[in-house]
């Protein structure tokens, strides 16, 4: 089967991935029943980045995927010059699909001169011809008003929290939050649980020293529940193992740790490792080497949900529908 879905009337779909985590891009494909664009990408000597497509794609819907682990600037100039190339070569629509949204967490300004970075991403994806964004759980809401034009912003919720189910007593279990700003997140965890109660842990941040927050307390009932610890992405694992701690030393059964994206920073595989959770469940929005893999690990496969996304933006349907109307 070639790399473009013929649908209605001359309307072609093309899947193009980067080199950053091409398993994902792959599952994706099967899952929506195609290949991908054969793409010639390589590296110069002194680090400049070639990519160009295999195949025509004039006229074509093309959907440009791309995982932005470490190093995230490589992956992100790659995909931005995949974009360029697609453009010129007059694909009629491009969308970004960035599990991952680089630079998510510098949203806004924490203290004067401070950049506003996903901002400049999203005017970055813009400039090189992007005409849409799709994106898994971003680190916060506002970064879909960075972008001019559409933004499908997906949730994981529905998959981490289906799995959840099978593992918990769902009656004795505590959704909490690891701190006060992801309240919101938390209580649609706790609707999708069946009305659990919902707790967060009170923490403090240096705002010039990077990847450390301090957590110091609980706020709501944890005493012999099962928690459901949440977060969009851990990095280093320091915070996250640090709510742990707490969630324990407050009277907590057990503790189940969920987050959409594995950053999985060093040392983070030790640390969560050690942390006293039960399990970790995240999912493939990021690449995750056998090295910074550990027992309790749970890994869930995001594919499934962006093909049926890219589906629906191929189809021109409703994306909203696959949460219904919650996205």
């Amino acid at each position: 089967m070639s790399s473009e879905i013929t649908a209605q009337g001359e309307k072609k779909l093309v899947l193009a991935t980067g080199r950053a985590h091409p398993e994902l891009a792959e599952e994706i494909a099967r899952c929506l029943d195609t290949d991908l664009l054969p793409l010639a990408a390589y590296d110069f000597a002194n680090g400049e980045i070639y990519v160009r497509p295999g195949e025509s794609v004039r006229g074509t819907d093309a959907f440009v995927i791309q995982a932005h682990p470490a190093p995230m600037n490589n992956w992100l100039m790659e995909q931005l010059i995949t974009v360029d190339a697609l453009k010129r070569a007059s694909a009629k629509r491009i969308t970004v699909v960035s599990p991952f949204y680089p630079y998510a967490r510098q949203d806004k300004k924490g203290r004067g001169r401070e950049p506003i970075s996903a901002r400049l991403i999203a005017d970055l994806y813009k400039t090189a011809g992007a005409d849409r964004i799709m994106s898994v759980d971003l680190h916060t809401s506002q970064i879909q008003g960075f972008f001019d034009g559409p933004v499908d912003h997906l949730m994981a919720i529905p998959l981490l929290a289906d799995y959840i189910r099978t593992r918990v007593d769902v009656s004795n279990v505590t959704v909490v939050s690891p701190d006060t700003g992801r309240v919101r997140v938390a209580e649609q965890w706790a609707e999708r649980l069946g009305g659990s109660p919902l707790a967060f842990v009170h923490k403090s941040r240096d705002l010039t020293v990077p990847n450390q927050a301090v957590s110091k307390q609980v706020v709501g009932q944890v005493q012999g529940r099962t928690c459901v610890l949440i977060d969009d992405m851990i990095d280093t694992g320091g915070t996250i193992a640090g709510a742990v701690r707490v969630l324990k030393e407050a009277g907590a059964k057990d503790v189940i740790i969920a987050a959409t994206h594995a950053v999985f920073s060093d040392p983070a595989a030790r640390t969560l490792a050690e942390s006293g959770a039960r399990e970790v469940v995240v999912t493939n929005t990021l690449p995750i080497p056998a090295a910074k893999r550990f027992e309790q690990l749970t890994v869930l496969s995001i594919a499934p949900l962006i093909a049926r996304a890219i589906k629906e933006v191929f189809e021109d349907g409703s994306v909203t529908s696959l949460f219904d109307g919650k996205a």
